[in-house]
Order: C-alpha cells, then sequence, then structure tokens
C-alpha cells in the first residue's frame, strides 16, 4: 500500500474518507454517531488509568470512548490510518483500538484541542467486576491506589490469575493478537497494552482446594445446549450459564458491541455450529473474539502451594489499547536513563524498541493464557 504526502489542502478529504468507511465497514450510522458525541445529553468524564494526561469521556449511550489527544499522537494517527485502515479491513477480528472519528473543537473561551473518537470495549449488558491493564513489563506497574472501585484499572503486577479458554479460541485469540502486535511493529508503535475486563459470572461456582486441575479442563465448562433446558423458564436460568445453540437461526435480540464485526465463534465439536451467552432475562450476547468470552479463572494463593487455589466462572472483554506512542527521541532518552538507573533489566523498563516490545508483550500474554492441561 502506498501512502502519499497529505497536504493542508486535501487532509480533510482524506480524513472524511478514512472515518468515513470504517464507520460504515461496523455499521455505524452517521447521524447516530453525531447523536451518540454531540447529543443533548452531556457526555460522561472518566478517570484517566495512564500518564497522558488525556481526558477520557463516554457517549451517553455508552458507545463510544472519546480522548483529547496530544499533537504527537495526532501525528501518528494521521500517517498510520492509511495502514491501520487495511489492517482492520483485512482482520475483521482485530483487537486493536476501532477509531471513528477525529475532530477539533475550539472553545469560545479557550485554545483549540483535538479528540479522537473510539469504540467502547466495555459496551456491554454486564457489569465488568475487574479491569487490567497488561503490558509485559513490571516498572511502576502496579496500582497504588488505596480506595478500590469498579472503575479502578489494575496493571501487571496486580494480575493474579491465568485464563483457560475452550482451545480452539485460545489459539484464534492468541494468533490474533500476534497479527496485531506485528502490525503495530512494523508502524514503529510501543507501549501498547491489553486492556482485559473481567465479569465474574457466578461467584458461586468459587472451587477451593487441590481440584483445580478438574475445574480448568476444557470439557467442564458449563456449557449446555438448548435441548436440555426447554423446559425450564430463561428467567430461572442459573447465572453464568453458556447456552450452546444447535442451528444457525438468528432469534431474539443481538446486542453487538459497535467496534466488533467478526463472526461468533463455535466450540472445536463438529455437532455445534453456534455458540451464544444467555444472560436470565436480558438480550442475548453472542460470543466473539474478544468479545463475550467465558472462560476459567485460576487465582493461585500468594504462597505458590498447588493445593490452595480459586476458580471463577468469568467472561471476558479484551482488546489493545495506547497504540498511537512511537519510540521517538523521548522514548529512547527515557530507555536511556531507567537503562543505567535500574541496570537494565529488560522485563522491567516499559520504553524499549518495538521490535523487542513485542516480542516481550506476547510472551507474557501466552503466560495469561496458557494451555489446558491434558
Amino acid at each position: 500500500m502506498i501512502c502519499c504526502p497529505i497536504s493542508k489542502h486535501n487532509k480533510i478529504n482524506f480524513l472524511l474518507f478514512y472515518y468515513r468507511n470504517l464507520r460504515d465497514m461496523f455499521k455505524i450510522d452517521t447521524t447516530d454517531y453525531m447523536i451518540s458525541i454531540c447529543g443533548s445529553d452531556a457526555l460522561r468524564e472518566l478517570s484517566s488509568p495512564g500518564k497522558s494526561g488525556s481526558i477520557f469521556l463516554l457517549s451517553q449511550d455508552d458507545r463510544f470512548m472519546i480522548k483529547t489527544l496530544r499533537k504527537s499522537e495526532a501525528k501518528v494517527l494521521l500517517r498510520m490510518l492509511p495502514y491501520y485502515y487495511h489492517h482492520v479491513h483485512t482482520y475483521e477480528n482485530t483487537l486493536v483500538t476501532k477509531f471513528f472519528g477525529i475532530h477539533r473543537v475550539k472553545p469560545s473561551s479557550g485554545r483549540k484541542f483535538l479528540f479522537v473518537v473510539m469504540g467502547n470495549m466495555f459496551y456491554t449488558e454486564l457489569r465488568v467486576h475487574r479491569r487490567f491493564d497488561l503490558k509485559g513489563s513490571s516498572l511502576g506497574r502496579s496500582n497504588e491506589k488505596i480506595e478500590i472501585d469498579v472503575n479502578t484499572t489494575f496493571k501487571d503486577l496486580d494480575l493474579n490469575y491465568s485464563f483457560h479458554l475452550e482451545p480452539t479460541w485460545r489459539d484464534a485469540l492468541l494468533k490474533q493478537i500476534g497479527t496485531d502486535s506485528e502490525f503495530l511493529r512494523n508502524q514503529g508503535i510501543m507501549d501498547y497494552s491489553l486492556l482485559l475486563g473481567l465479569h465474574y459470572r457466578a461467584r458461586q461456582s468459587l472451587k477451593r482446594g487441590a481440584s483445580c486441575h478438574e475445574s480448568l479442563v476444557p470439557d467442564k465448562l458449563a456449557i449446555l445446549t438448548e435441548d436440555s433446558m426447554e423446559e425450564k423458564a430463561s428467567c430461572n436460568y442459573r447465572e453464568g450459564l453458556v447456552l450452546v445453540q444447535r442451528g444457525s437461526d438468528q432469534k431474539g435480540e443481538i446486542v453487538v458491541s459497535p467496534h466488533i464485526r467478526g463472526s461468533p465463534l463455535g466450540l472445536s465439536s463438529a455437532c455445534f455450529e453456534e455458540v451464544d451467552l444467555l444472560i436470565p432475562c436480558t438480550a442475548r450476547l453472542p460470543i466473539q473474539l474478544g468479545v463475550n468470552m467465558p472462560a476459567r479463572a485460576k487465582k493461585q494463593e500468594e504462597d505458590g502451594s498447588k493445593s490452595l487455589c480459586q476458580v471463577y466462572d468469568v467472561v471476558l472483554y479484551i482488546g489493545i489499547i495506547d497504540i498511537l506512542q512511537k519510540y521517538n527521541m523521548k522514548k529512547k532518552i527515557e530507555h536511556a536513563y531507567k537503562s543505567i538507573k535500574y541496570k537494565y533489566n529488560p522485563l522491567s523498563i516499559s520504553s524499549v524498541k518495538p521490535q523487542f516490545y513485542s516480542e516481550r508483550f506476547l510472551k507474557f500474554i501466552h503466560t495469561v493464557f496458557p494451555q489446558n492441561s491434558s
């Protein structure tokens, strides 16, 4: 793909073309989009988990996340846009942040600022109980807040879970993360994160003791067929069941996130054609790569004893965020300074070359989603 230099004269048309096509790709109506971010209802400001100083807002319908951009980030996005569009168009299950528009606002009093509109990866019927921002480094990678609430974002050193997925789902997830990381590496991007959201499906299903292995093998997941549930009312389902639908007919309302366009995931067994997550008395939520993914979360006790662990049924939401940081002179200086101060522990420093960052990131993600024991 050839990307021609952009003059001021054609920059607006350039942006309009790509963002309009990105919105069309995800079936986002332009009128609805403008109402979401510019409607009469006020946008909600969120606390920022990072150190960038950016302001984060949520649209009134929760579909879109809005972030103010630094000038350096805007330049990266502008230069990367054709390649980003090609990547998102080619890989329908890509987990990278979905950009739908960049806008400039100049208040009547004050200086102008840029903001970008992104898909909200936590747009769901379910409550996200825990959020993790994972980079694969350790220096400064823990949350130091004294007060913890549902909006608190935890980091690498706070993560004491490993997540066990259906084998074909795990393979597809790691393959896509690898593809996305390769794209970012080729664009000279580093310092990105895997944003991981957890919904605890059934707290009462917590298991303790020496039987952790039995709780984690794939065929132990709480998966039922519709045939086995015919005589039970939908509102009486135990919280957290995964319903496997036979056949391809779509019935009822489907809640689809504005940043997802991939096909629903299926089980490796040939007898299942489609898998849906059924939430009692709500719309049905299709399971897609990075969205509504049932898993078993294994929490190891601090003493490391294999006989003491906890296993939770969870639903995962996964995306790759903060993809606008180049390995520029500022990051090179940061790398040199921290290498001297911390005697260059390559696992600790976040600011490293894109090639090494990608390799370290992928190695860490494989430990977060380990293979199920046979």
